[in-house]
């Protein structure tokens, strides 16, 4: 078959399938060409020959105006968005069932709309009488925020577009469907589906959407990784249902820093904001062989917690290694350069590590906390009470510096701490007023502060 050609002018952009020496449709003249197909191959199974519109290009020197913002009134949520809602942004909250973000989403929607958004909120979960009910629960019940229940996607979308609000909830994203698409809700076509024309509708109409997504047994949201590809904003819901502590975490965030954490207390009137969680964690501390004062960083924000460690001989040939809060394979690193390095030996004992308060802790500067409440559990002996540690430990058992030491001292002498544990690097900061004990390395601390060195 002969290869169809185009031609373009040049001068107005008309296209024919002939060439001619005069536009019919500008009357330029010689201004028509011969137009090369974008890509080779049928036009069905590749670009062909057809070719879209210029895209306006700039330079890095160009600085572009910031988003607007719009703030909630909720402190640690505004602080985790980055400073506010942004317009016509996607989000995606992810947390255990029954962990309460369907609880934290009403408030934000309550609390956007007392501030003049135009808020909507679709459960595809619960009825609007039990989301009423939850409202009625919570003070809410007078926030002027519209409410549906629907999992119909082409419905919802139809609904968004006529009330053009700034903000919208959808939750939760596994239980809307397309009825375009051959599957069942909560499948995989479904979900990235369901996500990309919702991400696609918040951009072109500058909307808000916030999509709930329920998570794995890893804690991971369900789903197509795509999902969070797709949304500008990723966050966590984290907590124990034993504590009343919940944190926001935000994992992904186009429009602010990442690692980000918001504090709540779950209360019978729904979430309220921590604004010390550092003291918040070491309230019910009670200095005791085994505990430590951790000095972390969380996003911007110093945090201040409790490491506690319990060494006891095992019954069994395998001893336990259990950790709550913090990577297990650090800890068997932890344990390795104990035994290797300082000669503490974890042989036949049973290892029990845990961050009080429900807190996820994953930045390595936890290391010699950990190493300490290990140290200090298997020896008996208990730190001094207004000591708060930090630094890395590297596999040769020298002390690395961290990040922000700064912050992490005036955090401490903040919560009225005299001295500080920290490797040899750290540099003393003089607003913290706090004594710095600076180890040469790991073996150096154990035999200093223990005398448990063998």
């Amino acid at each position: 078959m002969a290869k169809s050609l185009n031609y373009t002018c040049n001068e107005c952009g008309a296209s024919s399938t002939k060439w001619s020496g005069q536009c019919d449709a500008c009357q330029a003249w010689n201004s028509i060409v011969e137009e090369k197909p974008l890509a080779a191959g049928p036009g069905k199974k590749s670009l062909g020959a057809r070719r879209g519109k210029p895209i306006p290009l700039t330079d890095l020197a160009t600085v572009g105006e910031a988003p607007p913002r719009t703030m909630s009134g909720v402190g640690e949520l505004d602080r985790v968005l980055g400073g506010g809602l942004v317009k016509a942004s996607a989000l995606l909250v992810g947390g255990d069932p029954g962990i309460g973000k369907s609880t934290l989403l009403l408030q934000a929607a309550a609390r956007f709309a007392r501030n003049g958004l135009k808020v909507v909120y679709i459960s595809g979960e619960e009825s609007a009488a039990q989301v009423q009910m939850r409202a009625r629960r919570l003070g809410l019940h007078e926030s002027p925020v519209a409410l549906a229940s629907e999992t119909n996607l082409r419905d919802i979308l139809t609904t968004l577009e006529a009330e053009k609000p700034d903000f919208a909830i959808i939750d939760s994203i596994q239980t809307m469907w397309a009825d375009h698409v051959d599957s069942a809700p909560g499948s995989v076509s479904q979900v990235r589906t369901c996500a990309h024309e919702l991400t696609t509708f918040a951009k072109n109409h500058d909307v808000a959407i916030v999509m709930v997504g329920h998570v794995t047994k890893e804690g991971a949201i369900a789903g197509p990784r795509v999902v969070e590809h797709m949304v500008d904003t990723v966050l966590y819901f984290e907590g124990e249902r034993g504590h009343q502590f919940r944190i926001l975490r935000s994992v992904k965030n186009r429009f602010g820093p990442a690692d980000e954490i918001g504090v709540f207390e779950m209360t019978g009137k729904g979430l309220a904001e921590v604004k010390n969680p550092s003291a918040l964690f070491l309230s019910e501390r009670t200095p005791a062989p085994g505990s430590v004062v951790f000095g972390g960083i969380e996003g911007t924000r110093p945090m201040l917690c409790e490491i506690q460690a319990l060494v006891a001989p095992s019954p069994h040939s395998q001893p336990r290694r259990s950790v709550v809060g913090w990577d297990s394979g650090r800890l068997a690193m932890i344990l390795a350069v104990l035994e290797s390095r300082c000669g503490v030996p974890f042989t036949g004992l049973d290892v029990y590590l845990n961050v009080a308060g429900g807190l996820r802790i994953s930045e390595p500067a936890a290391d010699l906390a950990v190493a300490a409440a290990l140290v200090s559990a298997r020896e008996d002996a208990a730190l001094p009470k207004e000591s708060v540690v930090f630094g890395e430990i590297s596999l040769s058992g020298a002390l690395r510096p961290v990040v922000q030491t700064e912050n992490r001292l005036k955090e401490a002498a903040k919560l009225g701490f005299t001295s500080a544990i920290t490797p040899q690097q750290t540099k003393q900061v003089a607003a913290s007023g706090l004594t710095l004990r600076q180890p040469q390395d790991l073996a150096g601390f154990v035999e200093e502060v223990f005398g448990a060195r063998s």
